[in-house]
């Protein structure tokens, strides 16, 4: 539908289709995975054995704008056939206590004038009360000033029918302008990717806007949901965890004029330090992207969801560029806007990756302190009478400290001496004295 009002490229829908057909057949082989936000950004979860019903009665506008169409003009169409119904009634019993409804001959003396004019059944009542409601006047009907009680009917019917227009057109309102409709032109990419950038694993995915008018302060969340144990033997089925986005401007915000690519490097802390390859496929997770920000043309903040299992992310692919720059201006090519290539990357978790590293730089420096070095001339060390030619020197401020060390201990050698021979004189004074 988008494609034919021209809001959807062709060669998008042709690789969404694409993508759709590729993307059974990976998945066909497991089980039915539960997901807790769907592709088009909807919640699925079910709420069941709710026994406090009277609190959604509580916010009746709210409930009202989160109900389907369907049931929104079932209501809005009960609303007003009853309030029509019950002033029809209203007028009705009120010419009969009047005498109004009493048959007249046309011949005979006009009778006593009546409340209403041009009542004769409930019909014509209910005629007089949509016209009263709705404003409609043909001039056949009208209140006359015979009875006040009159009057005070219709003044409360207009109060009435105003607050009823009133909520009716503001939950259509509302339901037509919600952000959610905005976030039907904000697109992510089926598939989410795990690819090497600047030495590390990166975890990325696709965002893009179909329309020209810009999201103000758009910003971009990634959760994990994950089941988790804690050290206590506690079980959490929903445990969310936050991902730090890469940005160089170390916040969240993005500037989204043109499809981005947004990531976050693996790394220490990261809730995918330990995923590898061969343990994505039975890794029970759910990548959660939010992306907020307020609508530009009507200033409503929206805010546009979507979600990636282990089976829509791919190990060692990146996308594809889609920006080109022609006659002066950026083109892009949303037909390529999921499509990914290849690239040469390790099996191994960024866990593993920095123990193999951190392995090869360990047994280095174990080696140099294995050896015990010790200064042995200028330039070189030795150590069992072999010197390693090639070593770094010593500065020269570890030269000059070596001899004031050794005169330090030198000096608290002699002092203990000192004290030593003053002890013995003393004892032998002590022991002539005595004898």
């Amino acid at each position: 539908m988008l494609a034919r009002k021209g809001l959807l490229p062709d060669g998008f829908l042709l690789t969404r289709l694409a993508e759709d057909q590729n993307q059974p057949n990976r998945s066909h082989s497991r089980s039915q995975r539960a997901r807790f936000i769907t592709k088009t950004g909807s919640c699925n979860v079910a709420h069941k054995n709710i026994r406090e019903q009277g609190r959604f009665l509580q916010d009746v506008f709210t409930t009202m704008v989160d109900l389907k169409w369907q049931h929104s003009f079932l209501i809005f169409t009960s609303a007003f056939l009853c309030s029509w119904m019950l002033f029809a009634m209203a007028w009705w019993l009120l010419a009969f206590a009047h005498g109004d409804l009493e048959p007249r001959d046309l011949d005979s003396e006009p009778g006593p004038v009546p409340c209403v004019t041009a009542i004769h059944s409930f019909t014509s009542a209910f005629l007089f009360s949509i016209e009263v409601q709705v404003t409609i006047g043909f001039g056949g009907r009208m209140v006359t000033e015979e009875c006040p009680v009159a009057i005070i009917v219709l003044i409360i019917q207009n109060i009435l029918g105003l607050i009823i227009n009133a909520v009716m057109l503001g939950c259509v309102f509302m339901k037509t302008a919600q952000a959610n409709r905005r976030a039907e032109t904000l697109i992510f990419s089926r598939n989410a990717v795990i690819a090497t950038r600047n030495g590390r694993p990166t975890f990325m995915f696709r965002v893009g806007d179909l329309r020209k008018s810009m999201i103000i302060s758009a910003t971009v969340q990634l959760q994990v949901i994950r089941r988790t144990v804690t050290s206590e033997g506690e079980v959490i089925p929903v445990c969310q965890l936050d991902i730090q986005v890469e940005n160089p401007l170390r916040s969240n915000g993005i500037f989204l004029v043109s499809p981005l690519i947004i990531s976050h490097t693996i790394e220490r802390g990261s809730p995918l330090y330990e995923l590898s390859a061969q343990s994505l496929a039975s890794e029970d997770l759910e990548i959660i992207v939010i992306l907020e920000g307020v609508v530009e043309t009507t200033g409503i903040s929206m805010q546009a969801r979507t979600s990636y299992t282990p089976e829509e992310i791919l190990w060692g692919r990146r996308f594809v560029s889609i920006i080109t720059e022609e006659d002066g201006h950026y083109c892009v090519d949303y037909s390529k806007f999921g499509n990914t290539v290849s690239v040469r990357m390790s099996s191994l978790s960024a866990k593993e990756l920095d123990q193999t590293r951190g392995v090869q730089e360990g047994t280095s420096d174990s080696q140099l302190q294995g050896w015990g070095l010790v200064r042995a001339g200028r330039g070189g060390f030795r150590r069992g009478g072999r010197a390693c030619v090639g070593s770094a020197p010593q500065p020269w401020y570890a030269q000059s400290e070596s001899p004031n060390k050794e005169a330090e201990q030198k000096d608290q050698k002699k002092t203990v001496q000192l004290e030593v021979i003053g002890r013995q004189m003393e004892e032998d004074e002590l022991r002539d004295m005595s004898d």
